[in-house]
């Protein structure tokens, strides 16, 4: 089978009644229109729908906090370019000519949207069940290895609800230092217990990076003062 669309379909496990609407799927905007920008509107929200439901069925004890951060490890971009590569779905993408020599084929960005858009290719070609199907076939690998709900909390809210079990006060976070040229910036912060004073510090490429930094640090201290909440 050396056609790329024959391969993609027999790998997706559905054959497209009007090809035009796979081939639309596949083109990006820098190749002209019709491109597949409103396509990924529409596979984002099924995306989302299909994947909220199946985590739902198979997760019965977790809340919607938890159940929220499963779909999000799901649905979010490089977890839509693995999906992608796992089908070679660069090697069918229509890219500009800027694009190509760029390696746009192997950009993550462009790799999720189009896995949206190809979903929503399916929808609109096929119904909600042939779109649905395709879904749950092309994400089995990833529902199926689900993580622990508690393990995709980030430190910051890890900290957060361990602290607010206890009826402590948040953490505070203070920027000590920005350095570095304008394209390679390093911050240093800050995580202060406020009632108790204790503190961390941690750097990194951005802000955001570093204060969660700051607050695994500060998770691995009071989890080596034998404070429960946060072990």
């Amino acid at each position: 089978m050396s056609d790329p669309l024959e391969r993609l379909q027999e790998a997706v496990g559905y054959r497209f009644r009007d090809p035009g609407r796979l081939t639309q799927a596949l083109t990006h905007r820098s190749c002209g229109a019709p491109h597949n920008e409103r396509l990924e509107f529409l596979g984002d929200g099924l995306l989302n729908f299909v994947i909220g439901e199946a985590v739902f069925a198979t997760r019965a004890r977790e809340n919607e906090g938890e159940l929220s951060r499963l779909r999000a490890s799901l649905v979010r971009g490089d977890a839509l370019a693995v999906v992608a590569r796992r089908l070679e779905l660069g090697e069918s993408l229509r890219l500009g000519s800027g694009e190509l020599k760029s390696g746009g084929f192997r950009r993550d960005s462009i790799l999720g949207d189009a896995v949206e858009a190809l979903l929503a290719a399916v929808y609109l070609d096929g119904g909600f069940e042939a779109a649905r199907a395709v879904c749950l076939h092309l994400f089995a690998p990833e529902l199926e290895s689900l993580p622990d709900a508690v393990a995709e909390k980030d430190a910051k809210t890890r900290l957060q609800e361990a602290l607010q079990a206890e009826g402590r006060p948040l953490p505070e976070y203070i920027l000590l230092e920005e350095s570095g040229p304008a394209h390679q910036r390093r911050f240093l912060v800050r995580c202060r217990l406020i009632d108790d004073g204790r503190e961390t510090e941690a750097e990194g490429a951005g802000r955001k990076l570093a204060e969660q930094r700051a607050a695994e640090r500060m998770l691995v201290l009071l989890a080596s003062a034998g404070e429960s909440p946060c072990a």
